[in-house]
């Protein structure tokens, strides 16, 4: 477009009256056509030196490329060469150890025994070089060499002259308050240390007191008694086992302190009933004595449930007999009301107690279930309150019930065998008045 436009301009000038002026712009046309034409050239050469710049540079590219491929075959070629040698080295290895790996793996689980065995060792603190070699056989990765089976044959040896053996140490112990002192104990064998209040716990590092111990444990003074011989003991063999599940065995007292505020309830309940029924029991014994007593003398009254029933009789016998009967009722009435005074609060806790002990057993279980909630269950100890509280308030409901449901069947057969002595004298003296009005009628008839 922009040729065609310079054509037109120069045949619009060459045929314009101004022939000066159609010269200038023929100029300035040829000036602008050649400034066009060197513009094109800068860019052509341009252009041309780019794609020369691109032409090597991938020229380069492919040179690497062809020497990577070279490389990643060369590196596959001796990786797969270093497979086979190295399949063909194991093989030949498991050939020539033969059973030698075995014996390593045997002299490792020993040696892991017997460090195990000497870490909680009560003689360790006189085995420190065995300790340190048996750490260096449990931590080696090659075969053992002779030295180092010589090392743990040494140090088994050691182990079991050890066991046999008594000494006096000094151990470091941590008091109550956790203060860290040292003490003088005798070391018996592998398993025990004595010191002056006793048995004392050995942890591999330090020693502290058992938490519980039976009564008539060994003491420091008892040592060289036990190993002579002349003195019989019971000493624990398992490093402090027992007596730590001794310790974990809850005495009553603390079982009674797991039921928590039923618990106590209940106990309460059962000392209230236990009072209760030694009271009636008493009396109720008493008033059977008195009873005995007034049977062998009927005719002077005195102050007992019969003696009141016989004063009753003596003072209206003269009523006709149906008055009579009903006045002797009335009496043994009252009596029986004195004699059952306290067997129904007796029963009420009897059946009371087992209620509570279901109400502490479904309150303990809704504790576990919230520590189950908060904590999970992957740790029983957290549970254990829950528990121990749902199961002992049961336990102190049943041992409440069952002697108070006892003591109560014995009360009331007790006060039912007392009613009906005075229930049969009522009916023999009411049958002798019946008597005595029959045969004055019979006398009456006859006159």
């Amino acid at each position: 477009m922009r040729y065609l436009t310079l054509l037109i301009a120069l045949f619009t000038v060459s045929f314009s009256p101004l022939t000066p002026a159609a010269g200038t712009l023929t100029s300035e046309a040829k000036t602008a056509q050649q400034q066009e034409k060197q513009h094109n050239a800068s860019r052509e050469a341009k252009f041309k030196q780019e794609q020369q710049a691109l032409l090597a540079k991938k020229k380069q590219l492919a040179e690497r490329k062809a020497q990577l491929d070279a490389s990643i075959t060369s590196l596959s070629d001796q990786f797969s060469t270093n497979e086979k040698t190295l399949a063909e080295q194991q093989k030949q290895l498991h050939l020539q150890t033969g059973s030698l790996g075995e014996l390593f793996g045997v002299v490792r689980q020993s040696a892991k025994e017997l460090q195990v065995e000497l870490s909680h060792s009560v003689a360790n603190t006189e085995q420190i070089q065995q300790r340190a070699d048996i750490d260096t056989i449990v931590a080696a990765k090659t075969l053992p060499s002779i030295q180092e089976l010589t090392t743990l044959w040494q140090a088994f040896n050691a182990q079991i002259s050890s066991s046999g053996t008594y000494a006096t140490i000094t151990v470091p112990f941590v008091t109550g308050a956790g203060e860290v002192t040292t003490i003088d104990a005798v070391r018996l064998g592998n398993f025990a240390l004595l010191a002056k209040q006793g048995p004392i716990n050995w942890d591999g590092q330090l020693a502290s007191d058992f938490p519980r111990l039976p009564d008539n444990v060994s003491r420091y003074e008892d040592a060289n008694n036990i190993v002579t011989g002349q003195t019989a003991v019971i000493i624990d063999p398992s490093r402090g086992d027992i007596y730590h599940q001794l310790a974990e065995n809850p005495t009553l007292t603390q079982r009674f302190e797991h039921g928590g505020v039923v618990g106590k309830i209940i106990a309460g309940l059962f000392l209230i009933g236990l009072v209760i029924a030694l009271y009636r029991a008493v009396v109720l014994l008493r008033i059977e004595q008195q009873i005995g007593k007034q049977l062998k003398t009927p005719e002077t009254p005195t102050n007992n449930p019969l003696g009141r029933v016989l004063s009753v009789y003596n003072h209206d016998k003269k009523m006709n007999v149906e008055a009579l009967e009903l006045r002797l009722l009335e009496s043994i009435m009252d009596e029986q009301q004195h004699l059952e005074r306290g067997l129904s609060m007796l029963k009420l806790i009897a059946a009371l107690a087992p209620m509570l002990g279901l109400l502490g057993t479904v309150t303990g279980m809704i504790e576990t279930f919230q520590v189950i909630t908060q904590f999970g269950n992957a740790e029983p100890r957290v549970m254990a309150g829950g528990i121990s509280m749902a199961l002992v308030t049961t336990v102190l409901g049943l041992i409440t019930a069952m002697p108070l449901l006892l003591a109560h069947n014995l009360l009331s057969s007790k006060a039912d065998a007392i009613r009906n002595i005075l229930e049969r004298q009522s009916v023999g003296l009411v049958a002798e008045q019946a008597e005595v009005h029959s045969t004055e009628q019979r006398a009456s008839y006859a006159a």
